[in-house]
């Protein structure tokens, strides 16, 4: 079972490569499940614009970029979304990225850590909404993360109680990438 980590900022001084780190880690620590960053920043990921509708690619892309980042979500059998909080939303970058795919997202189980003003709550609610589309299922748990009461000096840094919301949500993750797989 693999599960991938999706960062889902792209921003200069991000916040959320701290929050990505602190996922990686402490999931890197689980027996019996390989979980996988995919940072979004490193794949580039064109705006959509091709012509071909990403449903109706059958995973055939023209450009390298977004054949790349369909190779390595199309790997995983279940994620995380790390995803911050941009005006009340989803950040711009994560929804292209996510969009600009297909049938690679479909059935596969998502949780979500959420981190922004209001830790990222409305985003992750959006997110719901938005991967019922392909069909993935969501995890009740999840993680919210405030940028003012997780840091400090502006650089990440949990609060004590977020490593045990942070367990449950990988544990129920896990669970229901086992139950789908079957």
């Amino acid at each position: 079972m693999k599960i991938g980590i999706v960062i889902g900022s792209i921003r200069e001084g991000r916040f959320g490569e701290g929050v990505g780190k602190w996922v990686t880690e402490i999931a890197q620590q689980r027996e019996g499940v390989e979980y996988e960053v995919l940072d979004l920043k490193e794949f580039d990921v064109p705006l959509l614009t091709s012509a071909t509708i990403p449903g109706a690619a059958n995973k055939q892309y023209d450009d390298e970029r977004v054949t790349a980042w369909s190779q390595a979500v199309d790997g995983c059998d279940g994620f995380v979304f790390v995803t911050p909080e941009y005006n009340h939303g989803v950040p711009g970058a994560m929804k292209n990225a996510y969009d600009i795919l297909g049938m690679e997202w479909y059935g596969k189980p998502v949780g979500f850590v959420g981190y922004g003003a209001a830790e990222g709550v409305r985003a992750v609610e959006s997110w719901r909404q938005i991967v019922g589309n392909f069909q993935q299922y969501d995890v009740r748990n999840q993680v919210y993360l405030s940028t003012f009461n997780d840091a400090e000096e502006g650089v990440f840094s949990p609060q004590e109680r977020r490593l045990g919301e942070l367990e449950t949500m990988l544990g129920d993750l896990e669970k229901l990438v086992a139950q789908m797989a079957k």
